[in-house]
This record gives C-alpha cells, sequence and structure tokens, in this order.
C-alpha cells in the first residue's frame, strides 16, 4: 500500500497552532472558574433563599472561600474563617461547597453579595461572582383619605398611600367595587364623571364631581408579593340649594335694617343720653325769697322754715 506523500513543510506549518492549543489546554485546566445558577434570586420576605455560586474548574482541592455583602457602598463579611458573621449569624449556612443558604430573610438582606475563591495550587488563584438578591415585601393596608362631601361641580381628591412594600406598590381605586379606569374618557361607563387616577402616588382627582360619583370607595395597594386595601369609605356628592342660600342672605340683611332702625330710634328717643347726678352738673332747685330748705337727722326729706329779711 503506497503512503499518501505531504507537502513539503507541512509540519512547520501546523506546529503552532499545536503547541497554542495545548498551552491553552494547560491555562483552562489551572485556573479557578465560578459560574452561579441564578445571578438575580427573587424571594419573598421571611422565606429562604440559596445564593449559587459553583466551581467549575480549579485543581487546588481545598480553596479558601469568602462571601461579601454590599449593601449601600459599604461591604461586610458574610461567610468568612470559615464561619457566617455579621447580621447572617444563626440565619445562614454554607450549602455544599461554596453556594450559601439564607434563611427567614428580611428586607434588609436585599443586596450584592460577591462569592470569592481563592485556590493557591491554579495558575489563576482568584474567582469572584456578583449576585444580586431581592427580597420581596407584600404591602399592608393603605391609609385611605376620601371627602365625605362635595357640592356638584367641585374638585375633590382621593388620597391612597401605602409605605412598607417593596418593590413600590401600585394602586388601584374601586366605587361600589368596580374598579376605576386611569382615565373617566377612556371608559364609555364613566362618561358622567370626569376624574384622573395616578396608579403611581395612588391619588384620584375629579375635576367636577357628578351625582353618579357618590358611593362607596376604596382602594388596592398590589406588588408582585400580594396586595392590600383600604376599608370602604362613603363620598357623598349633593346639588347647592342656590334659593336657600339667596333666602338666607336676605333675611340676614333684613335683620341687620331692623336692628340699625331700632339703634336709630332709640337715639332720637334719649335713651343712651347719660344724665350725670354728681358734682358739677347738678342744678339745685331755686328757692323763693325768705325760705330756707334745711335737713334734719331725724326726717327723711326737705322741710322749710320760713325767715323774715328785716
Amino acid at each position: 500500500m503506497a503512503l499518501r506523500r505531504r507537502p513539503a513543510g507541512w509540519l512547520c506549518a501546523r506546529l503552532p497552532g499545536l503547541v497554542l492549543l495545548l498551552l491553552l489546554r494547560g491555562c483552562l485546566t489551572g485556573a479557578v472558574n465560578l459560574k452561579s445558577s441564578n445571578r438575580t434570586p427573587v424571594v419573598q420576605e421571611f422565606e429562604s433563599v440559596e445564593l449559587s455560586c459553583i466551581i467549575t474548574d480549579s485543581q487546588t482541592t481545598d480553596p479558601r472561600i469568602e462571601w461579601k455583602k454590599i449593601q449601600d457602598d459599604q461591604t461586610t463579611y458574610v461567610f468568612f474563617d470559615n464561619r457566617i458573621q455579621g447580621d447572617l449569624a444563626g440565619r445562614a449556612e454554607l450549602l455544599g461547597k461554596t453556594s450559601l443558604r439564607i434563611w427567614n430573610v428580611t428586607r434588609t438582606d436585599s443586596a450584592l453579595y460577591r462569592c470569592e475563591v481563592v485556590a493557591r495550587n491554579d495558575r489563576k488563584e482568584i474567582d469572584e461572582i456578583v449576585i444580586e438578591l431581592t427580597v420581596q415585601v407584600k404591602p399592608v393596608s393603605p391609609v385611605c383619605r376620601v371627602p365625605k362631601a362635595v357640592p356638584v361641580g367641585k374638585t375633590a381628591t382621593l388620597h391612597c398611600q401605602e409605605s412598607e412594600g417593596y418593590p413600590r406598590p401600585h394602586y388601584s381605586w374601586y366605587r361600589n367595587d368596580v374598579p376605576l379606569p386611569t382615565d373617566s374618557r377612556a371608559n364609555p361607563r364613566f362618561r358622567n364623571s370626569s376624574f384622573l387616577l395616578n396608579s403611581e402616588t395612588g391619588t384620584l382627582v375629579f375635576s367636577a364631581v357628578h351625582k353618579d360619583d357618590s358611593g362607596q370607595y376604596y382602594c388596592i395597594a398590589s406588588n408582585d408579593a400580594g396586595s392590600a386595601r383600604c376599608e370602604e369609605q362613603q363620598m357623598e356628592v349633593y346639588d347647592l340649594n342656590i334659593g336657600g342660600i339667596v333666602g338666607g342672605i336676605l333675611v340676614v340683611f333684613a335683620v341687620l335694617a331692623l336692628i340699625t332702625v331700632g339703634i336709630c330710634c332709640a337715639y332720637r328717643r334719649g335713651y343712651f343720653v347719660n344724665n350725670k347726678q354728681n358734682g358739677e352738673s347738678y342744678k339745685n332747685p331755686g328757692k323763693p325769697d325768705g325760705v330756707n330748705y334745711i335737713r334734719t337727722d331725724e326726717e327723711g326729706d326737705f322741710r322749710h322754715k320760713s325767715s323774715f329779711v328785716i
């Protein structure tokens, strides 16, 4: 059997590629590498969660493992010196060789967690992976403010606010158990109303209320973790009694006019004149000639005594 003859110099041409492949294989098997099955885990408050950190390549049998928590520009240890540290002490453990399990997570556990592995026997000794943990919090009952009575044609604003839920909840309003759209003009069912609903802030604003806007109102705050609602509150829309208002004003003016006339008449008749009976303002009655008026202790009044002028 005849051997196939190779072109001259073919081995020299392929030699650099073979050498490079061998070098790459040596680098890959001599470097520590990490991966995670979930880099953005999401969990509800008070549940447990696993932060996955897996070593895929390493020649070191006992690498050094560290977990750090990054929150508000501060970095703290979670797992260091082969034990759980910080606020996770007592409710976390190392799962497998490098992963981390946290029990009874709270909203303060939402943060970035960095898994670091140091393999002294590998050509690339250090590798790390960052995992973002999000803890969702169910909303509590929101605080709702609904005006009790509004006259027809006036503006009215209903408020709904909730501060515990995470992510921030969205708000929806209901009237008589019927959900309200964000814009009354977009739904023919509410053609007699004129309102706008802001689902981000929870405000329901009526530009001019109508009689049909009367009813029982309540609000629901909801996010991915759940929802909560406030108690129903009644808003009544009433008509303004223009005739009654005008009549009341006329009655007030009539009463004021009568009081003014009475005061003027009293002044004319002298009821408000002060008669001073003291000192200089008192005028003694005239005495006729030859008569002296003398007051005695035994008598309580004046008596006269005749006298003659000589």
